[in-house]
């Protein structure tokens, strides 16, 4: 089932599958960022100057963060003092690296994000439990 949102940005309007894109970043300054799927296009979205698709995007992830759906494994993962919420399930790599971190970038983005052990311990263990959970795979 889609989800189709319509959303005004810099004075275009895009209607987007909200189930097509896979992840989003609450950033510290409250802004909302989203990538268009299939592009690497971002979208950000401000809650001052936009309140009505804010909520749109808050409605949403709240709606797909509650629920636990068989195709969807939401997460939410703080990186550089953003959180991130992220559909696991679309990651299509992990990488361990020999001190630790765990690399994996975001589906229709160019972001890399970097989880520290140590630095990050509760998304850390997210990521570890889920890559095991879907692969059967261990990350060490």
């Amino acid at each position: 089932m889609a989800y189709w949102v319509k959303i005004l940005y810099e004075r275009r309007e895009y209607v987007v599958n909200f189930e097509r894109v896979h992840a989003f970043c609450y950033e510290v300054n409250g802004r909302v960022t989203f990538w268009l799927p299939d592009s690497a296009i971002p979208i950000v979205i401000n809650p001052q100057s936009n309140l009505e698709d804010y909520q749109k995007i808050l409605d949403y992830l709240e709606c797909v963060t509650s629920l636990e759906l068989d195709h969807a494994h939401w997460v939410k993962i703080l990186y550089e003092k953003n959180e991130y919420v992220i559909n696991l399930n679309c990651i299509s790599s992990f990488c361990y690296e020999p001190n630790g971190r765990i690399t994996f970038w975001l589906p229709d983005g160019t972001i890399p994000i970097i989880i520290n052990p140590v630095s990050n311990p509760e998304s850390y263990q997210k990521v570890v439990q889920y890559v095991h959970k879907a692969t059967g795979y261990s990350l060490s």
